[in-house]
């Protein structure tokens, strides 16, 4: 029986997917050039049930940098159902640092496994935008942040993020730099 293209994997081969992932996130991050074969055997997968997944190494790559993505931006719907607007919003923050310095760690693979320029701020774009968008109307709603702020905005706001060089002491200066970019979003709020 084969499956189709589009058809949800089963749960097995979902959580081998997601194994392999996260294994290579932390081995491209560590080094551009880590093998596949090494990956499949840390994610505890054969050769074939790897390549089945990941026909080749931009694949993975791709593959890689869309899941962070992904895990960043279902983060703010997460946040928001459990912390204030405001709070969520910061909280959320912090992550697009990790995830800026993962991207960053991964930036070398990236370059090694694409070419065609702009193929990987196209695949996260649409994501992180309505992550972005949700958090922003949540706090507008709550008057926790001056109103009108565009996602645009946001992200020219926090673009800073990108020019920290992830081998440094980057949590402190991102930490910084995000309680600056709160605090510039918190004045003019009504409830304030």
């Amino acid at each position: 029986m084969q499956q189709k293209k589009d058809a949800p994997l089963r749960s097995d081969a979902q959580r081998n997917r997601e194994r392999i992932l996260e294994v290579a996130l932390a081995e491209l991050t560590r080094s551009a050039d880590a093998p596949l074969s090494a990956i499949a055997k840390k994610a505890g997968v054969g050769q074939g049930t790897f390549y089945r997944h990941f026909p080749n190494r931009e694949s993975l790559v791709l593959e890689v940098y869309r899941y962070e993505v992904q895990q960043v931006a279902d983060a703010a719907a997460q946040l928001l159902e459990t912390r204030a607007p405001d709070r969520a919003l910061r909280e959320w923050m912090d992550r697009l640092a990790q995830y800026a310095m993962a991207k960053a760690g991964l930036a070398d693979a990236m370059r090694k496994a694409t070419t065609a320029r702009g193929t990987l701020t196209s695949l996260g774009h649409g994501a992180v935008t309505s992550a972005v968008t949700l958090l922003l109307e949540a706090n507008e709603e709550a008057g926790t942040i001056r109103p009108g702020v565009t996602p645009d905005d946001f992200v020219l706001a926090i673009a800073g993020l990108w020019q920290i060089d992830p081998h440094s002491d980057w949590q402190q200066r991102a930490g910084r730099l995000l309680d600056l970019v709160m605090d510039g979003l918190r004045a003019g709020a009504p409830s304030h």
